[in-house]
This record gives C-alpha cells, sequence and structure tokens, in this order.
C-alpha cells in the first residue's frame, strides 16, 4: 500500500514542475539547507528546487518518502538529518560502501533506473571544512581528540583515520558507545583509537593537534559543553561541528587562548557539494565567502 503524506502535495506544489530534492528530518524547520541549495541553484541559473519536509521518526514515514522519490519522475533525491541516517539503511536499494563502514547515509541519489543509493557525505564535508579553516593542520602531525560517539562522530572518526591521524581520542558520556565504535574504526596499521572517560575529557587534551566537538552540547537549547582547555596546545585546531550559535563557547575560549577555530558551518557547506552535482547536474558548486555570508547571516552571525 502507498502511503501518502500531506507534505508530498505541498512539496510537489512548490516544485512547480521543476526538478526537485529535499532535506528529511524531524524536527525540520531549523535546517539551513534550502538556503544553500538555493543560492546554487540561483547561481547556475538551474530551474530547479530543494525545500524541507517534516518525516516523523519510524520505517512507515521514510519508506513512504522514498517511494515517493521512487514514483515521482522530477524527484532527484533527498538529505537526510535527524533522525533518519541511521534507519535508511534498510530502505535503500543500494548503500555505498563508504555509508555502510560509517554506519549512515545523509544523502540519498535517484539513479537513471528509478532506485535510490545512500551516500555519506558528512566525512567529505568535515574533512573539506577542516582543510579549509585550518590549511596548517597535518593530520600525521599529532592525536585528535573527539568528543561524542554518535552518528557525526562515527563519520569525523571515519575521516581522521583515512586522513592518517596517528592517534584517535574517544571521549563520549555513554563509555560503552565509544569502544563499540572504536572496536569498528580501529585501522590495522597500528594507529588507535583510545578510549577515555568522560571524566578524564580535560586531560586527554594534552599533546592534541584537534580537538572536535561532534557532541550536542553548547547548541542552543542545549546544557553547555563545560571543558577546560589547559592542557590542550596552543597550536591545536579546535572544531565544532555544531553551527547554532556559530561562534560556541567552546569555540570563544579556544580564540582567547590563542588556538585557530572552525566552526560548524562549512561542515554543513561542504557536505552539500556531491549531492547538489548529483541531483542538478554539473560540476560540483564551490563554497565561497558570498554563499558562507548569505547562510551566516540567516543564522544571525
Amino acid at each position: 500500500m502507498t502511503v501518502q503524506m500531506p507534505e508530498f502535495e505541498a512539496l510537489l506544489a512548490a516544485a512547480a514542475g521543476r526538478p526537485f530534492a529535499f532535506v528529511a528530518g524531524w524536527p525540520i524547520a531549523h535546517s539551513r539547507s534550502p538556503l544553500l541549495h538555493g543560492f546554487w541553484l540561483q547561481q547556475r541559473g538551474i530551474a530547479g528546487h530543494y525545500d524541507r519536509l517534516a518525516v516523523a521518526p519510524g520505517g512507515e514515514a521514510l519508506r513512504a518518502t522514498f517511494d515517493f522519490i521512487r514514483r515521482t519522475p522530477l524527484g532527484r533525491g533527498c538529505n537526510l538529518t535527524l533522525p533518519h541516517k541511521i534507519d535508511a539503511l534498510a530502505l535503500l536499494d543500494e548503500v555505498t560502501p563508504a555509508a555502510m563502514r560509517i554506519g549512515a547515509v545523509n544523502t540519498i541519489i535517484k539513479r537513471a533506473d528509478g532506485t535510490l543509493e545512500g551516500r555519506n557525505t558528512d566525512a567529505f564535508g568535515f574533512i573539506e571544512a577542516l582543510r579549509a579553516g585550518a590549511p596548517h593542520w597535518r593530520a600525521a602531525a599529532a592525536p585528535a581528540v573527539v568528543l561524542g560517539a554518535g552518528g557525526a562522530a562515527r563519520a569525523v572518526v571515519a575521516a581522521l583515520v583515512d586522513a592518517g591521524v596517528p592517534e584517535v581520542r574517544l571521549v563520549n558520556r555513554t563509555r560503552q558507545s565509544a569502544i563499540d565504535l572504536a572496536v569498528q574504526f580501529t585501522p590495522d596499521d597500528g594507529r588507535t583509537i583510545a578510549v577515555d572517560d568522560w571524566s578524564r575529557r580535560d586531560s586527554a587534551l594534552a599533546g592534541a593537534g584537534l580537538l572536535v566537538n561532534t557532541t550536542s552540547l553548547g547548541m542552543t537549547g542545549q546544557p553547555p559543553l563545560e571543558l577546560d582547555l589547559a592542557a590542550l596546545p596552543s597550536t591545536a585546531v579546535v572544531n565544532d561541528i555544531v553551527y547554532v550559535p556559530l561562534r560556541t563557547a567552546l569555540l570563544r575560549q579556544a580564540a582567547a587562548r590563542g588556538n585557530a577555530t572552525v566552526d560548524g558551518l562549512d561542515m554543513l557547506l561542504h557536505q552539500g557539494r556531491p549531492g547538489f552535482a548529483a541531483w542538478f547536474g554539473g560540476p560540483e558548486p564551490a563554497v565561497t565567502p558570498a554563499l558562507r555570508s548569505a547562510v551566516a547571516g540567516d543564522l544571525g552571525a
């Protein structure tokens, strides 16, 4: 039985006969992805549409969303945000090896035969944003500390391992989740993923070349991230993937002591590049100062 949601009809009406993609999540009103892709569509003069779609948790609504893309000729695919990135794995026709390894998908592409392929562009977006925001950072130079062990952390750890970081120190409030992640991603070349208790998060910073916060702590409406940076070398880069607010307390604290900082906005911008090219054609679009300014302005930054 085909499940039809009123949101589908509203999306089709907004697309007005144009090829379209969208971001699906619950909640979804906060997403800036429509602004991002709308900027690129306008920049390239493409008659396309990108929107938000509220998709409730649970397999039925997500399955209905994927069926909607399959049967709608102008549907090109979608992005996924919380809480759908893991549940989608079992509902797609194919998932790339990289996304299977990470255990989450955030970009869905409808192929020429109508089947859906799941990809993960979060790892790509993270490492591209880090290299753009801190071009002096060298992966092999020093350990990286990652706070958190959720879906975002999985993409970040995968990217850091692939980039050649000699050691990842994983610190999470639930130790077993960090252990499970470390077991899955530890490379077989002698490099390590060490798990530290949350109570030891301050001391885990000693000698690190990179600190990444992948938790929601410090996000608007969430509890603060309580972290003493005293042990972190002044040469280390501090990256907070939170982008609401754009300058989190962690980044302000790091900048005040002289650390280079990378906010979460560029990860959002860079992860969108492969999906846009797949949905609307042409080469991957660029992340430019004008694009960043437009999205940052919408955030009130």
